[in-house]
């Protein structure tokens, strides 16, 4: 019978089981327990791996197989949405409002029961913020938060967490601001974890676990881009479709 391994809290250099170890079903669960302490994620992440759980588990961590990626240089843009781009409809803004996003990502969705951004999870990724490994995007309505994402950047691999929006449209223009900005930073991979019918839509495709830890293996061994992150390009571009 197959079973996950167990970390132990407070040791967080506590190596990981190799991914390959990871459950068939369900998809990519590898390991529970531990902590999420900084030196703990930043492990994880770096070996492709990343915790997903609800309130009342232990944390769970996931490696899928295979895994969802957006190519920054290839994100997928309606023409409503580059009309909206265009029109600058909302403000934009990189790591002004982290604590808030998160918040908001942490929200109730509409048929969702729960959130699996606990309070741990919230508190674990502010950490990350501070430190310069987390960053957010936040989409502005006359000064009234409507909408962002937030994710971890390591190497030149962002890995996206979760988005949100209160209004139509907000998170999809976080979303092409971000690619925008990853690849004119040199970022070629966007994580997107797992698959969901609005991020194929925005061109997300699946990779093989196999082939998705080699390319962390290559992008994740050359330095950062800096924080705090900060706008610096104007969407002028066309739309972009399959």
């Amino acid at each position: 019978m197959l079973s996950v391994t167990w970390l132990n809290p407070g040791k967080g250099d506590e190596p990981f089981p190799a991914v390959e170890h990871a459950l068939r079903e369900p998809n990519g669960l590898l390991a529970a327990g531990g902590d999420l302490s900084l030196v703990r994620l930043l492990n994880a992440y770096r070996h492709g791996i990343f915790p997903w759980y609800v309130a009342g588990q232990p944390i769970l961590w996931w490696s899928p197989d295979p895994r969802t990626v957006l190519y920054p240089a290839q994100v997928k843009v309606s023409r409503s949405l580059a009309r909206i781009l265009r029109q600058q409809r909302f403000e934009v803004t990189f790591d002004q409002a982290f604590a808030q996003v998160v918040e908001g990502c942490a929200e109730p969705r509409r048929g969702v029961h729960g959130t699996w951004i606990t309070y741990g999870m919230q508190q674990a990724f502010i950490q990350l913020h501070y430190t310069g490994h987390a960053h957010s995007v936040e989409v502005w309505d006359h000064g009234t938060l409507v909408g962002g994402l937030y994710g971890v950047s390591m190497g030149r691999v962002f890995f996206g967490e979760s988005m949100f929006s209160r209004v139509s449209d907000a998170s999809k223009v976080a979303l092409v601001i971000l690619c925008q900005h990853l690849n004119h930073w040199g970022y070629p991979l966007l994580d997107c974890q797992t698959p969901s019918d609005h991020l194929t839509r925005m061109g997300a495709e699946s990779m093989s676990r196999h082939r998705f830890i080699n390319r962390l293996q290559q992008l994740c061994s050359v330095p950062s881009r800096p924080g705090p992150w900060a706008l610096e390009l104007v969407w002028n571009g066309a739309p972009r479709q399959s």
